[in-house]
């Protein structure tokens, strides 16, 4: 339907507000954007392939010319806000403060774009595969694993102080899993040095530990991910992707193991 996705989103957004979950202020910027009310006319900068990209694309074509720039990489999208090629970014809330982080000229706004569930993408032809990597998952919601991964990356009190370890006897006899990302995508996916690093890498270590796999991760453009995986050049995809009902066209889907939002980014 016509500009459903676009609804949802909005409607999403004010249904948080009415809530109290989430308080949503008009915030003085330089792009005119204070809330998702604001993106009609706008020029909306995304990563190709993304949930932003998804969502935002129901803009394209509305009667206050909206339009979409679309980039490889969240950087070059967060590159072009910068200098004013877009008016705002939509990308996930985690990895939007990280840039803002580094650039005390952007702001990410109050209200959320649209929230979203992270899960890993597996052949449709490999239910065995995805039935194992779901078994691993309660076993590592259960133990803390999952969280304790988490913890490592996102907040305050443990950011940085409780990385995953392999257990010391680990059975690795199955061989090996290759997992396809796309290592620009802190702090899920990122490259410290010459390793990738991230909540994906470590909780795709985890689940390797228990399946009996070494783990090998191949960086590659996140809208090649799928192809890899129907392809058989990777085992599984796992890189803040979310389940939508396009790609469950292509890929099967494992439980979620966490949930995060889109929002927008602006100058300040």
């Amino acid at each position: 339907m016509k500009k459903m996705k676009r609804i949802l989103a909005f409607s999403l957004a004010a249904l948080l507000t009415a809530s109290g979950s989430a308080a949503v202020f008009a915030e003085e910027n330089s792009s005119g954007i204070s809330g998702v009310a604001d993106l009609d006319g706008k020029t909306i900068g995304v990563q190709l392939g993304t949930t932003g990209d998804i969502y935002a694309s129901d803009y394209e074509g509305d009667d206050a010319g909206t339009t979409v720039e679309r980039y490889n990489k969240g950087n070059d999208a967060i590159l072009a806000l910068k200098q004013g090629k877009v008016d705002c970014v939509i990308i996930d809330s985690q990895v939007a403060e990280k840039f803002v982080e580094n650039n005390d000229d952007l702001m990410v706004l109050d209200e959320e774009f649209t929230q979203e569930e992270y899960a890993i993408c597996v052949s449709q032809e490999n239910t065995e595969l995805t039935e194992s990597i779901n078994e691993a998952l309660a076993q590592l919601t259960e133990d803390g694993t999952v969280q304790q991964i988490i913890d490592n990356y996102i907040g305050d009190d443990t950011k940085g102080t409780c990385p995953y370890e392999s257990p010391e006897d680990v059975d690795r006899s199955n061989g090996t899993l290759t997992m396809a990302t796309n290592a620009a995508f802190e702090p899920y996916e990122y490259y410290n040095g010459d390793t990738i690093v991230g909540i994906d890498a470590e909780l795709a270590l985890a689940i390797c530990d228990i399946l009996g796999y070494e783990l090998e991760i191949s960086d590659m453009e996140f809208d090649s991910i799928i192809n890899a995986v129907t392809s058989g050049k990777a085992d599984f995809g796992m890189a803040g992707m979310t389940v939508t009902e396009d790609r469950l066209k292509s890929v099967d889907f494992t439980d979620t193991y966490t949930t995060t939002s889109q929002v927008i980014v602006v100058r300040k």
